[in-house]
């Protein structure tokens, strides 16, 4: 038997061939291997021919291996430490029907790089899929040397006793660097993955490697890698280091220079060998287990750019702008409220000091008590703590006020002898009561503020210092749980777990979209500036009550002020939840950013219904009690609610069924009952009303507004039932919408309607607020991502930053809703102050 063993030699035979040597007592023990012990890699008996060629680069070898042959080719490159070339090893498998693969061996200084060909990757459920033709790239391990002589080997060997044919080639990347703000384009398969360096220029810390193709499928990888061997290039291991995305036709990752010692790091793309995670069509399931499926051709032509992203600066300018821009609302509230006290104590020095000319002399008569009221003012902005902080309670223009304080007095403490709302509630005569004046034809809201003011202001406050509670709950385990999505990302590197608007996430310490956190400050700096308006407001009126002053006793809309504190204080939370839910925003925890959206829908119109039934509205309990359910079911339905019919039926009836409840309880102002013969009393009233005799309803402007609003919510729930919308959340925060709008709308309209009037800054208030919400939604309907989809998808509609390098379009919807809520709060608050000298039995209900 001869048996050769191949060493590295740099003399040459004439053939090619590297001289081939032995030593006796090697050789010898090598024969007693293979004769006693059976290894080796052929039979007892074989020959096993291995040959060494010193090869070439971009020459391709044609030849042909077996199991009794293995060839050894060697290649010898310089590298230069301030130039770096890429290596790149190209095979095809001609022969067809292996009995076994071919194995390649690439033997480096520092790395050792080997696959089989063809190629078996596998997809989903096992599905393998062959590849003849392979590329794979060699890693360049850095060298200290300004210039070194490298030697790598690629062994060729095979255990299929046929012989197979294959071409090999290892050619030089010339482009194997990419350079700042300069395209690259090139191809990507499965089985012929890419990867290229990029070097960290001086002065630059943060760059966004932007990958872009013109195809959406075959669905691919892209993934920043620290300058390390091995290189992780394969769909089966690209995920086993550095940060990575799969992408359609848009990726971005941004890369900090921190985050890499060597101040580079390799760009790596890989084609997968499925499209479903990128949301295409899943391949058939294989009829045999080890059946191998032809992929088809996926090559995929990607370009991509990497551009220095933003410096300290334009951070700096994004804080100073967002910080300005509500900071500003803060001083324009300084200055009204300046302009508003000089002229009320100008008018307080009017009413003081009346002119000495009687009405004789002027010609004019006086105005009637409801005339002076609602009208003399004539378009001023007088507030209502403007009013009862003046000193017109002993004037004597108002007709109405020629009882003595003394009486007033009298009767208010004996009002104020109850300590418990519940204290007359009990009695039957007083329950009589109610029934005779809640179902009058014509309510006033004196009427319906017949409660003790002290009960009720606490009733009203309980709201605040429940949604004060609910807060603290809340936030603390979801800002826990967002630090701890984030710390994921960070550890894993899989950039698919948020759906960031990739092209405009600028980072900043842990946190990988700043800027989408930092544009949430304007929902807790104007919810603080509301509530320090209200703050302000409910000092004066309490004042005024201290003082007994007749407008805040006896006239005006009832003063309650516990619903506008847990309205700012909604909007404050509103602000800090979304913030969590953009730290790492995905379908798992959409929720954060709105469930306080329904809380300020559901308490604004609790506060419009509250202004006109202060006696009977709902309590706080109920209130969140309800509040509470309407989360359960917005969480019900991301979890299970695409496309699973049989929820939506139970949602759909649920919402019906609540929708005609509620509808009852603001028709007969709470006078009815859910009890065993609910059915027998509509069954009355239906012959009643509809068959013996036709008669209208008794009440007919609540009527007009509960049909519209059936109509509205039956048309949602049938929508709803029919589309089966996969957002559940916006579209049960829709809902909320639609009721509220329709809500204020019809209370607007029957203000009017009524006789009364809005004055000048409630006006400007709605035309602000109609007009910011109207460039809101226009960016908030942008959709710069959509965790409906896949992430791959969902980057498909990311775009550059659109407002100082630093904010993009959901950035200023931030900004402008937070400023349209505020402008809507201001609305209530301010929109009856005409009302803060009407006598309550002259102010209708609606």
């Amino acid at each position: 038997m001869v048996l050769r063993s191949c060493w590295k030699s740099r003399h040459k035979t004439s053939s090619g061939h590297v001289h081939c040597w032995t030593r006796p007592g090697f050789a010898a023990l090598l024969w007693l291997c293979l004769t006693h012990l059976g290894c080796g890699t052929g039979a007892v008996g074989e020959t096993k021919k291995v040959v060494q060629k010193d090869a070439e680069f971009d020459v391709t070898y044609n030849e042909t291996v077996t199991s009794d042959n293995q060839t050894i080719y060697a290649f010898n490159h310089t590298i230069s430490r301030n130039k770096t070339e890429g290596v790149r090893v190209s095979v095809d498998v001609m022969s067809e029907g292996l009995e076994s693969p071919i194995l390649f061996v690439v033997r480096q200084k520092q790395a050792v790089l080997s696959f089989q060909v063809p190629l078996i990757l596998r997809g989903l459920y096992q599905r393998k899929y062959p590849y003849a033709h392979v590329g794979r790239t060699l890693c360049q391990p850095p060298t200290r040397a300004a210039s070194e002589t490298q030697y790598f080997f690629v062994d060729v060997s095979t255990l299929s006793s046929l012989g197979t044919h294959y071409q090999l080639r290892v050619s030089r990347v010339d482009r194997f660097t990419l350079q700042t703000d300069k395209k690259f384009s090139f191809t990507a398969s499965p089985s012929q993955p890419q990867y290229f360096k990029y070097v960290f220029p001086d002065g630059v810390d943060t760059v966004i490697v932007k990958v872009n193709s013109e195809m959406t499928f075959p669905c691919s990888v892209m993934s920043i890698q620290d300058i390390l061997c091995p290189v992780y290039d394969l769909d089966n291991n690209v995920a086993f280091i550095g940060m990575y995305q799969t992408m359609t036709k848009k990726g971005a990752i941004t890369v900090q220079r921190k985050d890499f010692p060597s101040n580079s790091f390799y760009v790596v793309v890989v084609v997968k060998t499925e499209d479903e995670a990128c949301g295409g069509p899943l391949r058939f399931y294989p009829l045999r287990p080890d059946e191998l499926i032809d992929a088809g051709n996926r090559s995929k032509v990607i370009d991509v750019v990497v551009s220095p992203a933003i410096n300290s600066e334009v951070y700096v300018m994004g804080m100073l702008f967002c910080l300005g821009i509500f900071l500003s609302f803060y001083l324009l509230t300084f200055l009204v409220a300046c302009l508003e006290n000089k002229r009320m104590n100008k008018r307080r020095e009017v009413l003081l000091n009346p002119a000495d000319m009687s009405p004789a002399e002027t010609g004019k008569t006086p105005a009637s008590p409801y005339e002076y009221g609602s009208f003399a003012d004539n378009g001023s902005t007088l507030s209502s703590e403007a009013v009862t902080d003046s000193a017109t309670s002993t004037d004597n223009n108002y007709g109405y006020m020629e009882r003595s304080l003394d009486s007033v007095g009298r009767s208010r403490q004996e009002s104020l002898s109850s300590v418990e709302e519940d204290d007359y509630d009990t009695l039957a005569d007083i329950d009589s009561d109610k029934n005779i004046v809640r179902t009058k034809k014509f309510l006033c809201v004196s009427d319906l503020a017949r409660k003790d003011k002290r009960i009720l202001s606490k009733k009203y406050q309980i709201y605040f210092w429940n949604i004060a509670t609910i807060a603290v709950f809340y936030a603390l385990p979801v800002i826990q749980l967002v630090i701890t999505y984030q710390t994921v990302v960070n550890v894993t590197g899989n950039q698919d777990i948020c759906y960031y608007n990739f092209l405009c996430a600028h980072p900043l310490g842990a946190l990988s979209a700043f800027n989408n956190i930092l544009s949430n400050l304007g929902y807790v700096m104007l919810g603080l500036l509301f509530l320090l308006i209200v703050l302000k407001r409910d000092i004066v009126h309490n004042r005024a009550l201290v003082r007994n002053d007749l407008n805040a006793l006896e006239c005006g809309i009832p003063k309650h002020f516990g619903l506008f504190y847990a309205m700012g204080t909604a909007l404050m939370m509103e602000g800090l939840l979304s913030a969590c839910y953009h730290v790492c925003p995905n379908y798992t925890n959409f929720q954060f950013d709105t469930s306080f959206m329904y809380m300020i829908a559901g308490l604004c119109m609790l506060k419009l219904y509250q202004k006109r039934h202060p006696d009977i509205n709902a309590s706080a309990y109920t209130a969140y009690a309800c509040l509470a359910a309407v989360i359960f079911f917005s969480v019900l339905g991301v979890v299970f609610g695409r496309g699973n019919t049989v929820f939506w039926i139970v949602f759909s009836v649920i919402h019906i069924l609540a929708t005609l409840l509620l509808s009852t309880q603001l028709y007969y102002m709470g006078r009815w009952r859910l009890d065993s013969g609910i059915l027998r009393r509509m069954v009355y009233v239906i012959y009643t009303d509809c068959i013996r005799q036709c008669s209208g309803p008794m009440y007919i402007d609540r009527m007009v507004l509960l049909v519209m609003g059936n109509i509205v919510n039956w048309s949602l729930a049938a929508y709803g039932l029919i589309e089966r919308p996969n957002d559940f959340a916006s579209y049960l925060l829709a809902i909320a919408i639609c009721n509220l709008l329709l809500y204020f709308a019809f209370y607007i309209i029957m203000k009017l309607r009524s006789g009364e009037r809005i004055q000048c800054l409630p006006v400007v208030c709605i035309l602000f607020t109609a007009v910011v919400w109207g460039f809101a939604l226009f960016f908030f309907f942008q959709g710069l991502s959509t965790w409906q989809k896949t992430p791959a998808e969902s980057r498909e509609h990311n775009r550059d930053c659109i407002l100082l390098l630093f904010f993009d379009d959901h950035d200023i919807w931030h900004f402008l809703s937070s400023i349209a809520m505020f402008g809507s709060f201001l609305v209530l608050l301010t929109m009856d102050d005409d009302l803060d000298t009407v006598q309550r039995d002259k102010i209708y209900v609606f």
